[in-house]
């Protein structure tokens, strides 16, 4: 049996983080969870996640020096971006980064969940 796919969630808000923590678990994905790009830059470096779910803005680090901290590494995770500001040319320049998805908050747990599973699909594709 193929182990579980890890994700890094990164969201400062812990209502949301604690959410999308359990709904990601209870679909079978191992998560750690980082409330600020700081610890999320941790995460990463220590999880090694398949794919990684992060707030756009955020105190002490937000997701855009996040995106910017994963072109530094070999081969990066697909980013799924969430935030709750319009799309705009935050989506742009995210998209330019490379996200593999931008969700808008509120966004329903199964649009999450569809988009986890095409991110780490697409991701799976790369390393192959």
């Amino acid at each position: 049996m193929a182990s579980a796919a890890k994700i890094v969630l990164i969201e400062d808000d812990r209502e949301i983080r604690t959410t999308l923590t359990s709904v990601l678990a209870a679909a079978g994905y191992d998560v750690s969870a980082a409330q600020n790009g700081i610890e999320g830059q941790k995460l990463i470096k220590s999880a090694e996640p398949d794919l990684i779910i992060t707030d756009m803005m955020m105190p002490q680090l937000g997701g855009f020096p996040v995106l910017e901290f994963l072109k530094n590494l070999d081969n990066p995770p697909p980013v799924i971006m969430i935030t709750a500001n319009e799309g705009g040319r935050h989506k742009a320049y995210a998209e330019m980064l490379g996200v593999a998805n931008y969700l808008r908050k509120p966004f329903a747990m199964d649009v999450m969940l569809d988009a986890v599973e095409e991110a780490l699909k697409e991701g799976k594709k790369k390393a192959d």
